[in-house]
């Protein structure tokens, strides 16, 4: 398994939908271990396959719920959003624009998404809290969003001063 290289803001592929994949085969459970590595190495919560340069709807998220201490770890393909409700204000950050967070970022508190697992087998998950920020989070890559988008004013985008680098906010991903 291997640490992959991140592509960072300014490259024209993070703002790209990525494609649909059709063919599961032993290549996407490989791309999977190198990404959970490369988001250790980054100390992401997820990443998205836009990221390490691969315009393809993928992503892995890992996390501990700070509020309920639950560990969450998936790994997703073609992922739906079918489902959404109530609403939730917070910090947003993101290994591709690092240096930077955004403040007052709005998300759904609750989502369900519809998508397939490393073999292409149907999967469908429940997810709430941060947990359902980090899903919204990758999945806006897959569609070529950033935090940056979701921000309502540009006083809600903070520079990480370098005696925070170690707290950096909760989602980045």
């Amino acid at each position: 398994m291997a640490v992959r290289d991140l592509i960072y803001y300014g490259n024209p592929l993070l703002r790209q939908k990525a494609k649909k994949i059709h063919r599961f085969d032993a290549s996407l459970p490989r791309l999977a271990q190198d990404m959970f590595e490369t988001m250790h190495a980054n100390n992401g919560a997820g990443l998205a396959a836009p990221q390490i340069a691969l315009s393809i709807r993928f992503f892995v998220v890992e996390l501990t719920d700070p509020e309920t201490e639950k560990h969450y770890k998936v790994a997703m393909a073609n992922p739906d959003i079918v489902k959404s409700e109530g609403e939730q204000i917070g910090l947003d950050g993101c290994l591709s624009i690092p240096g930077y967070y955004g403040v007052n970022v709005r998300r759904a508190n609750r989502v369900v998404v519809k998508g397939q697992d490393v073999r292409g087998k149907p999967m469908r998950v429940d997810a709430q809290g941060y947990f359902a920020w980090a899903l919204q989070h990758e999945i806006d890559h897959l569609d070529g969003i950033l935090y940056l988008d979701l921000l309502e004013r540009p006083e809600d985008l903070r520079e990480i001063a370098s005696s925070e680098v170690e707290e950096a906010p909760t989602a980045r991903s």
